[in-house]
């Protein structure tokens, strides 16, 4: 369908839903005072305004539109083989199409990451199994290898010819990737590797392609070699990475490798997840991937970097996975919204006496649940963007400050977005009452195929604190007069912020002052600023006292608000730069009037601005107010902001949530057809 095509369909669709619930609003008791909605706006403008890869997105979605096959209606219940099956032949479509992810994501990261946003609508388990096979097995070869192993693998790998595994994670330790256990010893008179698992704790555990189709893996293992004069002796050179083959053309697994499957999961059915152990496989000196440190013939280890440097860059190479995941994230929570926006626009439930029954999004409570979330979905999607560009710069310039800036800043939006999808989920299902319920409208397999990105690529709290570590970093750089980089600029106006508000400010309760892009800014900033400071103050005063690892232990709660603070702040900064950035101004409003009422929740719902007197309790009456009268102009745009996401029927699959369920008289057609009723029998 042409474009101006679609535009009157969806103008068309939104003007005959809009007059009814308005109207509804207007009589209704319960309802907040009635404010003036934000002007209506062409959905496809502002579709464009998000999307500049739009072509993608269409042409991917036309793949599997042309295969209903691979989009069953409902995931739950089907055996794990029938789903790993099913993901392999969504994987052989894509890639059978002409897309390359694995040359996506060596030299178009921004194409790689929206493709997985793109697929995580079509199949959770596929999006994990291709981040698996490209970011995780294929991005360890290109990152942590030479040109040897890129010319040795890259072409196999791209193809899916050689599926792969990225066998990081054992039984004991996940987090922890120093104290890994694994083996790998220098055998000097056959020139290879033995690969051993000493122990069971050290079984390589959730490893995913490895139940079924991993034929070689990254393995990450203690290297260690022997000592020059040192009969028996090994000197332990700590964790790296190295290639290792699991089966054989055929399938086969080879000795020295014993594989488990890990069963059925909580979800993600479609990724085969096993466990693996090492018995003393074998592989040749060169599969160690060496770009960072080496091993000659004779067994000499060298490394242009101290050990620490060294693991760090290691880890710091895989960043791209936290990326995808964060992009994932975002597109299962735009789905989810759209979903329960849809839903609550056209369900219907009580009224005035003597009047018609009013749609439950006209309800202050169904809009203040709603609302936010997708203040702070437009919120994720614009820092995301961000990451994205200051990744890219990253791995082109291959600057120190800002792949370290590119790490705080993907470990901080993995965790504060998955996190905060895996919350939303939960909230729109509720919010669509017994129908959200249904397996068939996705809320289901969704919070169990998204609930794990919590925890995998960097459990959520470990890497909030890596955040914080960043930002006390930071801050001790300001005093040595260090440049601080883009993200991390506004921590030196700690000094003026600290000092005590402005009484005129802290009273002024005008929409204009509380709108005021600045105002907001500024707060957030300042919430950061005060945390950073304490912290870094009482990290001080508790070392001295316990030492700084029970001292950290001590100010953890506290770190982690920090972390959260930062990547707000982010969300924000990034949020008001696209309003301004945004061409059409009646978009622009429903932008800015989002930006606002992520901004103000936080200010809100942060005891903080109440107890450092930044924000008087006239102020916070005042904020709620506005938060309540902003939720009610943008209920007015709900459905053209979700329509944006430009999601089609057949990918979103979800018959409450279907742009055919919005037409009136047509809510619950879908619905009833997907569990077998014939309508008008």
């Amino acid at each position: 369908m042409q474009s101006s095509d679609r535009r009157v369909e969806t103008l068309a669709r939104h003007i005959v839903v809009v007059p009814d619930t308005s109207e509804g609003v207007e009589r209704v008791d319960c309802a907040a005072q009635s404010h003036r909605s934000l002007p209506r706006f062409d959905s496809v403008v502002l579709e464009h305004f998000l999307d500049d890869q739009r072509s993608l997105k269409l042409e991917v979605y036309e793949l599997f539109r042309q295969h209903p096959e691979l989009l069953p209606a409902v995931y739950e219940g089907m055996p794990k083989e029938e789903h790993r099956e099913l993901v392999r032949k969504q994987l052989r479509v894509v890639l059978a199409a002409g897309y390359s992810p694995m040359k996506f994501f060596a030299k178009d990261y921004k194409k790689y990451f929206y493709l997985g946003e793109l697929l995580a609508l079509v199949d959770l388990s596929l999006t994990v199994k291709m981040g698996v096979q490209y970011s995780l097995w294929g991005g360890s070869i290109c990152n942590l290898g030479t040109e040897r192993h890129r010319k040795q693998y890259f072409d196999d790998i791209d193809k899916f010819r050689l599926p792969g595994c990225f066998a990081m994670t054992e039984l004991r330790h996940g987090s922890n990737v120093a104290a890994l256990e694994t083996e790998a010893v220098l055998d000097l008179a056959t020139d290879e590797w033995i690969i051993t698992t000493p122990d069971d704790g050290a079984i390589k555990w959730w490893i995913g392609n490895a139940a079924e189709d991993g034929r070689a893996c990254t393995v990450f293992a203690r290297l260690k070699v022997p000592v020059p004069e040192r009969d028996g002796m090994l000197a332990d050179h700590g964790v790296h990475a190295l290639v290792a083959p699991l089966r054989d053309s055929k399938g086969e697994i080879l000795s020295g490798v014993e594989i488990r499957d890990c069963g059925y999961k909580a979800g993600l059915q479609g990724v085969d997840n096993g466990s693996i152990r090492f018995a003393g496989l074998r592989v040749p000196r060169d599969n160690l991937l060496d770009r960072f440190a080496s091993v000659d013939r004779s067994g000499n280890y060298t490394s242009p970097y101290s050990p620490g440097k060294r693991f760090g860059m290691t880890l710091g190479e895989l960043t791209g996975g936290r990326v995808g995941l964060t992009s994932s994230s975002i597109g299962i929570l735009k789905g989810a919204l759209t979903i329960a926006l849809r839903y609550s626009a056209q369900r219907q439930q009580f009224g005035p006496p003597e009047a018609p029954e009013i749609s439950v999004l006209d309800y202050q409570s169904q809009r203040q649940k709603l609302l936010p979330l997708l203040a702070t979905c437009y919120g994720l999607h614009f820092a995301r963007g961000v990451l994205v560009a200051k990744y890219e710069e990253a791995k082109a310039t291959k600057d120190d400050e800002i792949v370290a800036d590119v790490h705080a800043m993907s470990a901080g939006l993995k965790a504060y977005t998955t996190s905060y999808t895996a919350n939303a989920l939960s909230v729109c299902r509720e919010s669509c009452g017994g129908h959200g319920y249904a397996a068939v409208n996705r809320f289901g397999c969704w919070r169990s195929d998204h609930d794990i990105f919590q925890t995998f690529e960097g459990d959520n709290t470990v890497l909030l604190q890596q955040v914080s570590a960043m930002l006390l970093k930071r801050y001790k750089d300001q005093f040595s007069g260090a440049p601080l980089q883009a993200s991390y600029t506004y921590l030196r106006q700690w000094a003026s912020d600290a000092l005590p508000p402005n009484p005129l400010v802290s009273h002024d309760t005008t929409t204009r002052h509380l709108r005021d892009s600045s105002f907001l800014i500024r707060s957030l900033r300042y919430r950061t600023a005060r945390l950073l400071h304490t912290a870094a103050a009482r990290l001080r005063k508790h070392s001295r006292k316990m030492g700084a690892f029970h001292a950290w232990n001590r100010c953890l709660p506290h770190l982690l608000l920090l972390a959260r603070s930062h990547v707000e702040s982010l969300i924000l900064d990034a949020n008001l730069k696209a309003v301004s950035a945004c061409p059409d101004p009646e978009c622009r409003k429903s932008l800015k009037a989002l930006a606002d009422l992520f901004a103000l929740q936080r200010i809100h719902d942060d005891i903080l601005f109440a107890h450092a007197d930044y924000v008087a309790p006239d102020k916070a009456k005042a904020i709620q107010r506005l938060i309540e009268q902003l939720c009610s102009e943008l209920r007015g745009v709900a459905l053209p902001l979700v329509d944006a996401f430009a999601i089609p029927d057949h990918i979103l699959r979800a018959p409450i949530g279907l742009s055919a369920s919005q037409q009136h008289g047509q809510q619950y057609n879908e619905y009833l057809a997907a569990v077998g009723w014939e309508l008008g029998a």
